[in-house]
């Protein structure tokens, strides 16, 4: 008979999630195409591609509102069961609440599992093909490669951009240019370039060679001008971001840095905090045990899935509070990434052991 149960318990958690969920992505969808609205048109950017690149992006809101998901999902499954007095009768038989919660948390291995998949294996490789989509469709008069760094040609110039550290801000920029029988006529390097709406480069601390005849001539360190046709937008596709990489990417990234003696511990604290939020899943909807048996075991589904939102919420609003003060403060990224998961059990497992 515990067989039995277990299997309907988690079906109904499994069952309520997924529905929950296929409302929060047609809500995000429908956000997602609305912002779509003034692009399309612009290069050959339709309507079709708008529609493509809208769904390539649901895996990644998928990945990034399972959590949330997740509980709501729970509260409003055991909610339900408590409404209907199933759960009385679950305990009447002499099941534990602590056995109910097991039940539960199977379940939210199952949805761990498949955050994982989600996050690792689906959501960054369709997220970073809809924006290079996206973006040739807009710029397909350019060109870009790389890996580890973008690299663009603009007519007879390229810019390689090493690294973003802010918004429309870059580190290691080059520049070549080239004349139009393709030699290569100078070589310019900044530490650090921004670009302007009008898609001019400011240049800081620019060393630059010009290859006149048979002789190179230097100049520099000084501040430059480059106009060119690259957007921000465009240069953006091919440098790395944290949260858009697996995390197989992220551990490869990181190890890259470290061999060069580069700072890591942003890629380190979104490695390890994809890793505890994928584990968070598994312990979120544990949390809606207590709910089920405790004051909000009368309360109707609204209720319950404005409860579910607000815990949701402020668990993803601490987990970028401590992504961003850690750094300030110089934490080491383990303890940023896991201090609210570790929060979120302690919590949990005092919850359910107070039911009785």
């Amino acid at each position: 008979m515990t067989s039995t149960l277990s299997r309907y318990v988690m079906r109904a958690v499994l069952g309520t999630t997924m529905l929950v969920m296929l409302v929060l992505l047609t809500l995000s969808g429908l956000y997602l195409f609305i912002t779509q609205q003034d692009e399309i048109g612009v290069g050959s950017y339709a309507l079709g591609d708008a529609f493509l690149y809208v769904g390539l992006n649901l895996p990644k809101y998928a990945f990034d509102m399972l959590p949330i998901a997740a509980l709501i999902g729970a509260l409003l499954a055991l909610g339900n069961m408590a409404r209907s007095m199933e759960l009385i009768v679950v305990r009447a038989a002499g099941v534990s609440v602590a056995r109910i919660a097991m039940w539960v948390a199977g379940a939210g291995i199952i949805l761990m599992l498949l955050t994982a998949i989600l996050g690792e294996l689906v959501a960054p490789q369709m997220e970073q093909y809809g924006q290079r989509m996206k973006t040739f469709q807009k710029y397909h008069q350019y060109s870009l490669a790389g890996n580890r760094s973008a690299w663009a040609k603009d007519g007879d110039t390229i810019v390689s951009v090493g690294q973003q550290s802010g918004d429309n801000r870059y580190g290691g920029v080059y520049v070549f240019n080239f004349d139009p029988q393709h030699r290569l006529t100078s070589v310019g390097r900044a530490s650090s370039a921004s670009i302007d709406p009008n898609n001019v480069w400011r240049l800081e601390n620019f060393r630059e060679s010009r290859f006149e005849g048979d002789r190179v001539v230097a100049r520099g360190p000084s501040a430059a001008q480059v106009k060119t046709r690259l957007s921000a937008e465009f240069l953006g596709l091919a440098v790395l971001d944290p949260e858009s990489l697996p995390g197989i990417g992220l551990l490869s990234y990181i190890r890259h840095l470290k061999q060069n003696g580069l700072d890591s511990r942003s890629y380190e604290t979104a490695f390890w905090a994809r890793i505890a939020r994928t584990m968070a899943v598994a312990i979120i909807v544990v949390l809606a045990v207590p709910f089920a048996f405790g004051p909000m075991r009368s309360t109707g589904t609204g209720s319950r899935t404005v409860v579910g939102i607000m815990i949701g919420v402020v668990f993803f609003l601490l987990a970028k509070m401590l992504e961003s003060g850690g750094a300030v403060f110089d934490l080491p990224p383990i303890v940023i990434a896991w201090a609210p998961t570790a929060l979120l059990t302690l919590i949990t497992a005092i919850a359910v052991s107070r039911v009785r």
